[in-house]
């Protein structure tokens, strides 16, 4: 295992600069950074959801997606990186095929509620689609592998699919959006 941090700040950071995995330092504020970052607060996110009470297949597979987020960071990190697969994106379908296949079919846009854990689910996607949006724009500027494009597109699917998983579960319900509401 790598070097163990003894001491929290360096105070290498004070200028502005990070270091990357492979120690090229580059501003805070670059698309390199905004992209492994919040797939990192997507990662915290899972821990959100992680809080609540959950079915043992749903803690188990969030706990799993927590460890390839991790993953997922250091391959954004570390420029020329791999760390997510095919295999990785193919049993996020697996799983999604598995928790939507019993749901009813959509008819109605959902509103993200549907109890704690469903509502943490929903905030946990919606950072996901953000983590997806910055490493397409980080892809636009440097070289981003498919692989974690896809990875982040499924995975928030796959929230989505859970959150309605969990707002039932917990007796909620989904929040179905009303579009006649203002036709009374």
């Amino acid at each position: 295992m790598g070097n163990r941090l003894s001491k929290i700040y360096t105070r290498t950071g004070d200028d502005g600069t990070t270091g990357l995995g492979d120690g090229t330092r580059v501003a805070k504020d670059s698309a390199r950074v905004n992209a492994y970052g919040t797939v990192d607060e997507a990662n915290s996110t899972i821990g959100l959801v992680l809080a609540s009470e959950l079915p043992d297949d749903v803690r188990t597979l969030l706990v799993a997606i927590q460890h390839q987020l991790f993953d997922l960071g250091g391959e954004l990190c570390v420029p020329g990186h791999e760390a997510i697969s095919d295999a990785d994106v193919d049993r996020l379908e697996q799983h999604l095929d598995a928790f939507n296949e019993p749901l009813p079919a959509l008819k109605d846009f959902i509103l993200p509620g549907g109890g704690e854990a469903g509502a943490r689910c929903h905030i946990a996607r919606t950072v996901v689609r953000r983590a997806e949006r910055e490493a397409v724009a980080l892809s636009r500027l440097e070289p981003v592998r498919p692989q974690a494009v896809r990875y982040l597109n499924r995975l928030s699917d796959l929230l989505f699919v859970l959150a309605r998983v969990l707002a039932r579960a917990s007796g909620h319900g989904e929040v179905l959006w009303n579009h006649d509401r203002r036709k009374a």
